[in-house]
This record gives C-alpha cells, sequence and structure tokens, in this order.
C-alpha cells in the first residue's frame, strides 16, 4: 500500500481576506495546503502549535505587525518567510531580512509570480543531493583560495570575506549595509557601489570553477544571496 505524501503547509497570514483566499486557491491548485490569520497577534502562537513549512506574512498586519512577528518567529524557527508589503520605498529597511526572512513580495503582485516564489524558496531550503556536493564550493580561509571540480582560484581578502558570509547562509539575502557593516568592521566609509564592485570580480572568478552556474545572485531592491543549487539540475 502506498501512503500519500502529505502536502506542504502554508501559513497565509494576510488581513485582506479576499486576497488572503485568492492566495489560497493558487497553493491549492499547485498541490499545497494553506491556513488563513488575518490578525497579527494570532501568528505566533498558531506556529509554535502548528510548525508550518512556509509562512506568508503580510507586513501591516492589525495588532502585531509584520516585523516584530518574524523577530519573535526567528526567536524559535526556522521556517522559511516570505514578507508581503507595499511599502516598496522601505524595502532595504524593513525587508525583515534582517529580521531573519527568506524573500519579499510587492503589492500589486501576480498570484503566479507568489506561488513562483513560494516554490523557489522551498527549493532553496531542500538538501543538496550528493551528485551536486561533489561540485559544490570549498573554502579555504587560510589562503583564502576556493576550489571545485578539480580547479581553484584565488580571492582577494574582501571578496574572499564576501563569499564567506553568504556562504554560511545559503538562501538568506543580506543587504548590501548588512554585508558592508560585516566586511568592514572599522566602520570606514564605504559606498553601495563598492560591494556591488567586490561582488561583480567575485562573479567572475566564481564562474572559472563554476561555469553558467549563478550562485552568487542578486535580489533587486533587497542585496544578494547564495543559492548553492543553481545550475545543479
Amino acid at each position: 500500500m502506498t501512503m500519500n505524501k502529505t502536502p506542504t503547509r502554508i501559513l497565509i497570514a494576510e488581513d485582506e481576506e479576499k486576497l488572503a483566499k485568492l492566495e489560497a486557491d493558487y497553493l491549492q491548485n499547485a498541490g499545497f495546503s494553506s491556513d488563513i490569520l488575518t490578525h497579527g497577534d494570532t501568528v505566533v502562537p498558531w506556529v509554535k502549535q502548528n510548525n508550518p513549512d512556509l509562512i506568508l506574512l503580510d507586513l501591516m498586519l492589525p495588532g502585531l505587525d509584520g516585523l516584530a512577528i518574524c523577530r519573535e518567529i526567528r526567536r524559535f524557527s526556522t521556517t522559511p518567510i516570505i514578507m508581503v508589503t507595499a511599502r516598496i520605498e522601505e524595502i532595504d529597511r524593513l525587508l525583515g531580512l534582517e529580521m531573519g526572512a527568506d524573500d519579499y513580495i510587492c503589492k500589486p503582485f501576480s498570484l503566479r509570480e507568489m506561488v513562483a516564489r513560494v516554490k523557489a524558496v522551498l527549493r532553496r531550503l531542500q538538501p543538496i543531493n550528493a551528485d551536486f556536493q561533489t561540485r559544490s564550493l570549498k573554502l579555504d580561509a587560510h589562503s583564502f583560495r576556493i576550489s571545485a571540480e578539480g580547479r581553484e582560484v584565488e580571492l582577494t581578502t574582501v571578496e574572499f570575506q564576501l563569499l564567506q558570509v553568504l556562504h554560511q547562509q545559503p538562501g538568506r539575502i543580506f543587504s548590501r549595509s548588512k554585508l558592508m557593516d560585516m566586511i568592514y568592521q572599522d566602520r570606514r566609509i564605504v559606498s553601495d557601489r563598492t560591494i556591488d564592485s567586490h561582488i561583480k570580480k567575485l562573479r567572475k572568478k566564481l564562474d572559472e570553477l563554476l561555469p553558467g552556474q549563478e550562485v552568487v545572485q542578486s535580489v533587486y531592491g533587497a542585496g544578494y544571496r547564495y543559492d548553492p543549487q543553481q545550475g545543479s539540475d
């Protein structure tokens, strides 16, 4: 007898009930199960009791807002969180990525895009298969060298530090300001473009080791992330 696999469970924390029901319908059609909460104060206790596989978390919930909820959840859970916000102008500051969110969607958005984002986040968090592990990066902090598939390149100090930060938390998006704080701990004045320049050079060297695999990805309006499964299929 074949046992049915339990559907991936998504929590929709959204006070616009019509939108929440549409999201639930699209997720159901994509093979997910979903639950809806419309008030911020109910989210954290529900997550503790039910342990969903992913949370779609609206920023402007009544009661406890999305950022406060995200902070609370990160104290006890690594459940992936996608922030939903209409406050595009404040993305860098309030994204929740600094609080531990995994991605964001800006309102208004396509429901198909929402489903695609959910699938992408869940895919990034799946265990990397053994075949891809043989092709993954190895970092040597003593020599600032990285290697893969028998090839090796040397990085500058800053390039290595940037890759190390991203590599240690696959899938997490780091804003430019966060990366600057972590890399330049002497608090020197550094522009966003300096980080972009180092990332560009780092990507060029990574392409020498893993051609066609963009493992360091830019996320529009947010920053950068390391995706170890990019190009692994």
